[in-house]
């Protein structure tokens, strides 16, 4: 009775982490179309999807368009919105370029016209290219003054720190986050969103920067 206790059978143990996460993500998809993206940020995003409105998404990293096609279709049921979708190619799955919402850029994000957002009054922005610490300062300091007031800078994949790929990405987006952060105050990290589920459980680490003025 006792060792029933101790002992969880080997096919009722549950092991549940970052990386059991980081491997599955990688087969995840959205409606058939590969997203590699985490769960729990797909809730967050349509938390703050719902809660913002935005009338403009920029993604900065298409890939297949899953996250793309996401985007679009919380944006279907809130019934405003577009989504500039910025890459470097081409390989978008067909219905991520014929949704109405969608408006893709294949030149790269150095290229993409920052008079494209005129008009807009709602702009939320996501950072998921390449995750090295350069590129991804590169970006966040081309955009960061596009983001409207109160709503959000998503820098993804801060997690690749956490799984020890920190000299692959010389430091990742965490410390392009960092270096950003230092010298402004107008941007800060919303701890509500980065530690929903835990102390920054997320892959987003220290990602979800609100601009608040």
């Amino acid at each position: 009775m006792i060792l029933t206790k101790l002992f969880t059978p080997w096919d009722e143990q549950v092991n549940l982490n970052m990386r059991t996460m980081y491997k599955g993500h990688l087969q995840a998809t959205y409606r058939g179309i590969k997203v590699w993206k985490c769960p729990m940020d797909y809730l967050i995003y349509q938390m703050i999807i719902t809660q913002l409105q935005p009338d403009l998404v920029i993604e900065v990293g298409t890939f297949h368009g899953g996250t793309t096609l996401y985007l679009a279709n919380l944006m279907d049921i809130i019934g405003n919105g577009v989504i500039h979708s910025i890459d470097i190619e081409d390989l978008c799955d067909e219905r991520v370029k014929d949704h109405p919402r969608v408006r893709l850029f294949t030149n790269g994000w150095e290229k993409y016209d920052s008079t494209a957002v005129n008009g807009f009054s709602k702009i939320l922005i996501i950072e998921d290219s390449s995750h090295t610490y350069e590129n991804t300062l590169n970006v966040i300091n081309k955009f960061c003054d596009m983001v409207t007031v109160n709503s959000y800078f998503i820098i993804e994949d801060g997690i690749v720190n956490e799984l020890g790929m920190n000299n692959r990405f010389h430091g990742g987006p965490l410390k392009a986050i960092r270096e950003f952060l230092r010298d402004r105050n107008d941007f800060i990290i919303d701890r509500s969103f980065c530690d929903l589920f835990g102390k920054n459980a997320t892959f987003n680490v220290n990602g979800y920067l609100k601009k608040i003025k």
